[in-house]
Parts: C-alpha cells; structure tokens; sequence
C-alpha cells in the first residue's frame, strides 16, 4: 500500500470515530437537558418489565441497545435479534433486593432465508410474604406472594449488511395475592452499522402497549348501597375497581464504539440516552476491555443525570470458550442502589 493510501485510510477512520463521538456527545447533552423535567414515578404497572435480565449489559451500566450482537442485546433492543448467525440459547438468574428473583430465559433461531425467531420466559417471584394488618402487625398467619410472568416471541432481520430491524409481542400477567392484571405488549428496535470499524448505532421501543388494572378477589368488600336505612342488606357482595395504569414505556438511543487496543485486546465503549414515560430524561455509560477473546472485564454508571437518581455504578466481568462445536460464554454483574443494596447477574449463553 503507498503512502498515500495508508494516509488517506487512517484519515478516513480518523473521520469516522469523530463521527460517533460528536453522536455521542449529542446524546449526552440532550439527555442531560431534558432531566429537569417532571417524574411521574410510581404511576406505571408492570415495571418488572424494566429489569434487566443480562449480566453483560448489567455490567456496562445498562447500555445495551448498541451491544454488537448476541442474545445479550436483544432484551435491550429486539432489532439485536437480526445479527445472530447461529442458534442461542440464554438463561439469566437476577438476585434482586429483599430476596426478589427474576428469571429469564430466551432462545434465538436463526431460519436461512426468512430470519431470525425469538422465544422468552420472563418470571418474578417475591417468595412468601407474611399477611400483616393494623390489628395483626405481627402476621395473621397467612402467606401472600407476588409473581409476574411476561411470555414474548419476536422476530428480527437483517434487512441489508448495515441495518437490521426487529419485533416482539409479550404476554405479561401480574398477581399479587388474589389479585391480578393481564396486558399484551410490544418492543420494536432497529441497528444501524454507521462505519466500516463497527461503530454502532441503535434505537428501541419497549412496553408499548393499552393500559391495564388490577381484578380479582382480593378487591371484594362488602357494601351498603345506604348506610342511613335499617332493615335493607348492609352487606351486599361488591368488587373494587382500580384505576387503569399505563404500561412502563421506554425508548432508548444507543451507541457502540469499538477499539483494538492490540493484537489480543479490544475495548468498547457505550453510551445510550433513555426516555422513560414515567421519569426524566437519563444516560446509561459503560466499558468492555475483552481480552484473548476469552476474558472480559466490565464497568459503567446507570441513570445519569436522572432527577433524584438512586442507581449507580456498575461492575462485571465474562468469560467465553469454546466446547466442542459450541461457544458459551458466563457472565456476572454487579450494580448498587443507593438506598436498597446491591443486585447481583448472572447469566450463560450457548451458541449452537
């Protein structure tokens, strides 16, 4: 190659990583701008929805729209879905607080020719949960649990060598006690390949979807139509009616810089603005240093810029090897929570 040639390629690559910082910068700016803005924290149902079940995207802070492929990303962003090659198989275990647990296990199958089928369990359980009253603070004896199961398929497609795009529906129940809520929803999500180094771009929709409302036995009362008249039935059978809540949307700009440091080690950097319909404006900051293909160590910040933020700073590392014509990979996270602890990822992905 001439002189020429090698300057004119490295001023072309020079171009393309000013490109996507300057995204980056905008992303940061406008996310930062709009944090000023009025939360409705609290006012949503469902939001187990927005627990993140990957211990790789956990440990980058959560940004993981603009993950370069791998069923790691497609919790995040379902037009993830269009860049796996083989068949995946993941399951996630999440240690949430006060003895939560989230399961979720999801499998990708690519179909030559048509695309790429997704298919996810997503479970809650709180465990069992003592019964307390004003009379009875101590207990009444009685167990109540929570548990929530969304089931989700998808579909996704690498529509041309840069831009791929994906859909998924999602069947998602609630039950607390007695009582429960059932809604259907939708995630949309595209990636776009914005240079030849693999700089990534990503934009998803989560959660979108009518609202919904709680029923059951758990909201019947006994009634009486009127209180002033005697002899009439003061104890009629009655059923409260909650409110309709909106489901937790949420819309997500990603974006994916890698970086060859060397011969055997790459690093990423990722950085991704967040527009949840129940809070401010927010940005997700995360690092990947993956080393020999093998090892990878990992670390990012949640929420910045949220108003009254509560998450923070994240850690984790992965390791992946190959086992006889599979590839697996084994990931864990850590991410702190100001008031309520630590949670704790762990996840493991076979490629077939």
């Amino acid at each position: 190659m001439t002189t020429e040639g090698r300057r004119g390629r490295h001023s072309y690559a020079g171009m393309e990583m000013k490109k996507a910082v300057l995204i980056l910068v905008i992303l940061s700016c406008g996310a930062a701008s709009g944090a000023v803005a009025q939360t409705q924290v609290g006012s949503t149902i469902g939001t187990f929805l927005r627990i993140e079940p990957s211990a790789r995207g956990a440990a980058v802070g959560n940004a993981g729209s603009a993950l370069p492929g791998g069923m790691e990303a497609v919790y995040y962003n379902i037009g993830a879905l269009g860049l796996i090659e083989n068949s995946e198989v993941q399951y996630s275990r999440t240690l949430w607080f006060e003895d939560i647990n989230l399961d979720y296990v999801a499998v990708g199958l690519p179909i030559r020719g048509v695309g790429n089928f997704l298919v996810s369990v997503t479970a809650l359980n709180s465990g069992d949960i003592d019964v307390r009253t004003v009379e009875q603070p101590l207990g009444t004896g009685e167990l109540y649990s929570v548990s929530n199961v969304a089931l989700g398929i998808g579909f996704g497609k690498r529509i041309t060598s840069r831009f791929c795009a994906g859909i998924q529906a999602n069947y998602v129940t609630e039950r607390i006690w007695t009582a429960s809520d059932k809604m259907v929803t939708f995630n949309l999500g595209t990636t776009y390949r914005l240079t030849e180094s693999g700089v990534l771009m990503a934009f998803s929709l989560a959660n979108l979807g009518t609202r919904a409302r709680y029923s059951g036995s758990g909201l019947g009362i006994r009634f009486d139509p009127d209180p002033d008249s005697y002899g009439d039935n003061s104890a009629l059978p009655a059923e409260q009616s909650t409110d309709n809540f909106p489901l937790p949307g949420l819309f997500r700009i990603g974006l994916s810089i890698p970086y060859r440091a060397g011969t055997s080690s790459t690093l990423l950097f990722l950085v991704e603005g967040l527009h949840p319909n129940d809070n401010s404006e927010s940005v997700n900051l995360g690092v990947e240093w993956e080393l020999w293909k093998i090892l990878s160590l990992r670390g990012g910040y949640q929420t910045l810029f949220q108003t009254d933020g509560e998450l923070g700073p994240t850690l984790g590392f992965g390791v992946a090897r190959d086992l006889g014509t599979s590839h697996y990979n084994v990931n864990y996270a850590w991410a702190d929570h100001e008031h309520l602890g630590s949670t704790h990822r762990v996840t493991v992905t076979i490629e077939f």
